[in-house]
């Protein structure tokens, strides 16, 4: 059954939260009036999460539960929430309390001025400096610049989507806080607003220093799906002429010494060198071409268009 508005959230060993997330995020939305649904994950929890979301399930018919079979992350969670759920405009949100339910009419009013997708900024984060704050600075910094969206705070799970915008998204890896730049591609409209952020008082944060690695290599995965997911050739076949240019030249100039300088070059290392630059260029150039293959293949064998359409007007 269709409805205004779904609330996505996932949860791993948040079971001392639960209670007042609850009770907070029913009557934040009750007072809007609008027709809602709360859609928890339980993402592998091993304390009694779950059995606190049976009994929400069995009081409150807007409660939704979606438990795996094991811990597949907050990627993994989020995807399958967005799948089961069934409003138009969708919330996302962490289940530490950290994020604030109050918030929600605002985002929501904000998204449906004309914006597609709105996320919060944590301007003041109650979180520590060294191993949250810093980290979250320089890669909000790195990703910014590298996908072209602009946000302060891409780590904000408190967000507000579009159904049409975010259900077709693939989600993998620490992908999900890559959203609005993964959607950027579809020619959205992002808007950011700034939410409170509220110190953790129950549990422990399941995040550290380790998860920056991951979130690096999945932006190196981002950038190469935003620039060249359907011309990997012009990545590919540029490195490749670039190498097999330098190859030759090296080459060619050897070869200049030994037939008019008379030089001996059997035994320079830049010889191997530049055979190698060749190879890698040649490499590289097929490696190109396989890619364009793979990438005409994937696109016909979906029937994914390589475009996306606002409006038809006739």
């Amino acid at each position: 059954m269709a409805r205004d508005l779904s609330v996505v959230i996932p949860l791993h060993d948040e079971a001392p939260n639960l209670e007042q997330l609850h009770r907070e995020l029913t009557e934040t939305l009750s007072a809007t009036g609008r027709d809602y649904e709360l859609v928890f994950v339980d993402d592998g929890s091993t304390d009694a999460t779950f059995e606190l979301l049976a009994r929400f399930r069995s009081q409150d018919p807007r409660v939704r539960v979606v438990r795996f079979r094991k811990n597949f992350g907050q990627t993994a969670a989020f995807s399958a929430g967005f799948a089961h759920a069934a409003g138009q405009i969708i919330v996302t949100m962490d289940g530490d309390l950290q994020n604030d339910p109050a918030d929600i009419p605002a985002l929501v009013a904000r998204l449906e001025q004309g914006y597609d997708i709105v996320c919060g900024w944590r301007r003041r984060r109650h979180d520590t400096w060294l191993t949250r704050r810093l980290p979250s600075m320089i890669a909000n910094a790195i990703i910014s610049w590298s996908t072209g969206v602009h946000l302060h705070d891409y780590g904000c799970s408190l967000k507000a989507f579009r159904a049409e915008v975010v259900k077709p998204l693939k989600l993998y890896g620490e992908m999900h806080r890559f959203i609005p730049a993964l959607a950027s591609e579809m020619g959205v409209r992002v808007d950011e607003m700034v939410v409170n952020h509220r110190p953790r008082t129950r549990g422990r944060s399941k995040y550290g220093l380790s998860r920056t690695v991951r979130v690096i290599l999945d932006l190196m995965t981002v950038k190469f799906l935003l620039s060249y997911s359907t011309r990997p050739l012009q990545m590919f076949g540029l490195l490749g002429l670039l190498m097999g240019g330098a190859g030759l030249a090296v080459t060619g100039w050897l070869a200049y010494l030994r037939l008019f300088g008379n030089q001996p070059i059997g035994d320079r290392p830049l010889l191997l060198f530049g055979i190698l630059l060749i190879f890698t260029g040649v490499q590289l150039g097929t490696l190109g071409l396989l890619a364009e293959l793979q990438a005409r293949t994937y696109h016909e064998s979906q029937d994914k268009p390589t475009y996306v359409i606002r409006e038809i007007l006739e």
